[in-house]
């Protein structure tokens, strides 16, 4: 197990450029502008990739940008080698986005930031442009960091979802939903609960895998054959955990109130419930890495880049969680 970076209390969180033809650092300009004096963070990129008339602070490290965010963007400078046209991205920054992410995990496992926070790369870009070798940021964040096994949890106001499995076809979830996967995935999001959530005693919901959670075995003997006997085992080491349960009533607001999270078997299990309470304030947050790691639950937008028309607010929501959690991390 990675041992966590316990950053000194008070340092921002420093956010990454993203794909700078997206709509990241359109974000991050309006984001400053609109909370300055509560979210002060650190960007990392180049200048020329912000909306022009951006008023920016070149600072050399992120505890600068206490002093500075009050006036202006607080910028770790990043040189690429090429302009962008909003909407368009060129293969020749590619080298530079994935530097910029590899950056911003140093500053915070050297301590001198509190929190990672990414704005969204497009993986196709990045592979077509500097041969990126990992299925998204989570797994290169991963590399970086020395972990063995991260998990996503996904989390907005009234509710906190960790999908098992995540990327894959439903017909290849029963094969790769092992009690080794599940029980690592339990683990580590009790433990991060505890430690950057500020929850003592954890109360995790894990959901069946087949409908009704097997019904007896009706449906399905997954639950009956080994993930009931699983949470007997990890009830043993002292974690509170109820389930399997029926999945299809796990997520109204009376079942929400019993619990800390929901862990869930697959994809959309996970997703769609939070999707539907609030679509625009999800935080993706990366847990088992040692390093605090948020993200906006959403992509580049090439569709809508430049316009400035971006939603601000699944990354303000991810700045304050990355925020709230190095200051759980540091008091703990």
């Amino acid at each position: 197990m990675t041992t966590p970076t316990k950053a000194p209390a008070g340092l921002p969180p420093v956010m990454t450029c993203g794909e700078p033809a997206g709509v990241g650092p359109e974000i991050a300009a309006r984001l400053w502008d609109v909370h300055r004096d509560t979210l002060p963070f650190a960007w990392i990129g180049d200048p020329r990739h912000l909306p022009s008339g951006t008023p920016i602070a070149e600072i050399s490290a992120p505890r600068d940008a206490l002093a500075c965010a009050d006036r202006a963007l607080p910028v770790l400078p990043h040189a690429f080698p090429a302009d962008v046209d909003p909407g368009h991205p060129v293969p020749q920054n590619a080298a530079e986005v994935i530097a910029v992410i590899a950056r911003a995990v140093d500053l915070v496992q050297s301590g001198a930031a509190g929190a990672v926070v990414t704005a969204p790369i497009n993986k196709k870009v990045l592979q077509d442009g500097a041969g990126f070798a990992y299925p998204g940021h989570t797994e290169y964040l991963a590399a970086l960091g020395g972990a063995e096994q991260v998990v996503m949890i996904l989390a907005c106001a009234e509710l906190r979802v960790v999908p098992t499995t995540i990327h894959i076809a439903l017909k290849d979830v029963p094969a790769r939903l092992t009690p080794e996967l599940l029980a690592g995935t339990i683990r580590i999001t009790d433990a991060a609960l505890r430690r950057d959530f500020g929850i003592p005693t954890p109360r995790l919901a894990v959901a069946g895998l087949n409908p009704h959670a097997g019904e007896g075995g009706v449906m399905g003997g997954e639950e009956i054959a080994w993930i009931a006997p699983l949470l007997d085992s990890l009830r043993g080491e002292g974690l509170t955990l109820t389930g399997p349960l029926p999945p299809d009533t796990m997520f109204h607001a009376e079942a929400r109130a019993q619990y800390d999270a929901a862990i869930c078997m697959y994809h959309d299990q996970a997703l769609i419930p939070i999707k539907t309470l609030d679509f625009a304030r999800g935080v993706n947050v990366t847990l088992g890495l040692p390093f605090i790691r948020t993200s906006p639950d959403h992509g580049t937008a090439f569709d809508i880049a430049g316009h400035g028309v971006a939603d601000i607010r699944s990354t303000v929501e991810a700045l304050r969680l990355a925020a709230d959690m190095a200051r759980a991390r540091a008091e703990g």
